[in-house]
């Protein structure tokens, strides 16, 4: 994978349901995480006892997180909606260089701040609530 620029990596949200994904305006910073977790097989019969884990067992999971300043009234009203009516839309995660991550999340954080001479911003966190898919750029 080439170097890529991080304003590249953009997460969408389907604003309304009907899979036209539109990026979340003002965002700086974002990131996108994959978890897996491993179920340990380990017994008194492995060898030179070493750790066995089982292959393919384990919940998998994503977490999204970013951040930014307010810059379009829609996608910040849709955030708050999807927060305070506990949604769980479809997001997309475009990643450069290397594919899109799209499936249902749920928001699980939403902080706003602001100094008294600067900006207001806000940071959001999303967790994996349900498959998730995966298409190579």
């Amino acid at each position: 994978m080439a170097v890529q620029s991080g304003k590249d990596l953009l997460i969408k949200l389907d604003q309304t349901g009907d899979g036209n994904f539109q990026t979340i305006a003002g965002l700086r910073a974002t990131r996108i995480s994959f978890n897996a977790e491993t179920v340990d097989v380990t017994s008194l019969e492995s060898e030179g006892g070493w750790r066995e884990l089982l292959a393919g067992a384990g919940v998998r999971s994503a977490t999204i997180s970013g951040s930014g300043v307010f810059r379009d009234a829609a996608t910040d009203e849709r955030a708050r909606a999807i927060f305070f009516n506990s949604e769980v839309p479809d997001f997309q995660v475009i990643v450069p260089g290397f594919g899109v991550v799209e499936g249902p999340f749920q928001l699980t954080s939403l902080e706003y701040a602001g100094n008294y001479n600067g900006e207001a911003t806000y940071e959001l966190s999303l967790a994996s609530a349900g498959v998730l898919t995966f298409t190579a750029l």
